[in-house]
């Protein structure tokens, strides 16, 4: 299937899916890799044809923080608008499941939102969705306990890969939840204790 012509907004634009695919370069990326560092000048932005990508913030410290994925048919908006207004990124994303990748030059962005009212509001759509994931970050880390977090965080990850076994070191998913490693050791074995997961080398079993 055409990941582009099963999005809403495009449906109605033929033309619009056509030129995408004109003026775009697709590539392929294993897990791990990361398409776009902080303070990087936004050149072009990513649309996923299929896979993950994950969107990170770093501290001055080194201490990163998962703020959201991108998923099949989307897109980053902080791209979007870092690259409308010449400034460099302000996080880094980083593929999180094998990805197919569309990268759309920032002049046809620019020229696209004049030219094609769906792609705006394909825009306006994504900018609305992040904007509620990012409050939904911030009410996180000021009123949930971080093991409550630990184990939206498994599940939202489970939910990705459509399996129930996380490929995941601790180190890493700390890092997403912005705290230390020992502290997510601890949680994760009380979560086992409980009969919540199964740990494993690397790897996260949800029971």
């Amino acid at each position: 299937m055409n990941i582009l012509d099963d999005i809403s907004e495009f449906k109605s634009s033929p033309e619009l899916v056509a030129k995408l695919y004109q003026y775009s370069l697709q590539k392929s990326y294993p897990a791990g890799t990361v398409i776009l560092n902080e303070n990087a000048h936004i050149r072009s932005i990513p649309i996923v044809m299929s896979g993950t990508l994950k969107v990170i913030r770093t501290d001055e410290d080194g201490r990163e923080l998962l703020l959201y994925y991108i998923k099949a048919g989307e897109s980053c908006i902080m791209s979007f608008l870092g690259g409308l207004h010449h400034e460099t990124s302000k996080v880094k994303a980083e593929v999180e499941e094998e990805a197919e990748i569309l990268f759309l030059p920032m002049d046809k962005v620019s020229l696209f939102i004049k030219e094609y009212p769906q792609w705006l509001d394909y825009i306006f759509r994504l900018y609305h969705k992040r904007f509620e994931e990012l409050l939904e970050i911030v009410n996180a880390i000021a009123f949930k306990k971080v093991d409550e977090r630990l184990v939206s965080l498994l599940y939202k990850k489970s939910e990705l890969a459509k399996s129930n076994v996380i490929s995941i070191t601790h180190e890493q998913l700390a890092g997403e939840l912005g705290t230390a490693r020992v502290v997510v050791s601890r949680l994760l074995k009380q979560l086992e204790e409980n009969g919540v997961v199964r740990l494993g080398r690397n790897k996260i079993t949800l029971v």
